[in-house]
């Protein structure tokens, strides 16, 4: 596994460099992971990278990009919208020569035009709903009282600070609405075995779930 970077177009017409982590061996088969959002993102990239590691085993290359706005990245989260994201995705699949794309959980909503997986995928409603759930327990755990419509009406207006995450109003908007593509294999949990590690309170790891992905997307990607 190797740090990589790539060109992402910005909203005036320029580009900015941004960050990947690759398995990258020019090989035919290339798989292009589109990570969960926010802290869901957090909770499953060690076990993104532990399915990456099995994908290299089994002969094929995957890259998984920082969506611009998070992680290593130099563009700020409030300035973000699913346009952006959307078109950077499709940038980052090209540049990486991706003939694949999985989508992790709130990543579904960003996966680019190729043959697509979605594991567990969600939509933007329901993640919006977690985040501000999140939210209000914190505030009233401080003593605060805060109740979902006002935030979300100062949200769509102003933009938010969600778990941590200031979220801008596009964004938010976006993410109100925005649900998967039709068209994609979806892998549910079932599939994979356990709860998802995106439920639990700290970041963590499977192999056995590890194993049982990487092996249903080894089988549906070999030609």
């Amino acid at each position: 596994m190797t740090p990589a970077t790539w060109l992402c177009p910005l909203p005036d017409g320029g580009s900015q460099e941004e960050q990947a982590l690759a398995f990258d061996s020019g090989r035919a088969c290339r798989l292009l992971i589109v990570p969960a959002l926010f802290d869901e993102g957090n909770r499953l990239r060690r076990f993104t990278v532990e399915v990456m590691r099995r994908l290299d085993r089994a002969g094929m290359d995957s890259v998984l990009p920082d969506l611009p706005g998070t992680n290593e990245s130099l563009s700020g989260l409030p300035g973000q919208d699913a346009r952006h994201w959307q078109d950077a995705m499709g940038a980052a699949a090209q540049h990486f020569r991706a003939t694949h794309a999985l989508g992790l959980r709130g990543g579904c909503l960003f996966t680019p035009p190729l043959p697509a997986f979605h594991y567990a995928p969600v939509k933007g409603a329901q993640i919006l709903r977690g985040m501000l759930r999140a939210r209000m327990l914190a505030s009233r755990e401080a003593g605060l009282e805060e109740n979902r419509e006002a935030l979300t009406a100062a949200a769509r207006e102003d933009g938010l600070v969600l778990a941590g995450y200031p979220l801008g109003s596009a964004l938010f908007r976006d993410l109100e609405r925005l649900e998967p593509a039709t068209g994609a294999s979806v892998i549910a949990q079932d599939r994979i075995g356990g709860s998802g590690l995106w439920l639990r309170a700290e970041p963590d790891e499977d192999a056995a779930q590890a194993d049982a992905l990487a092996a249903l997307l080894v089988e549906a990607m070999q030609p």
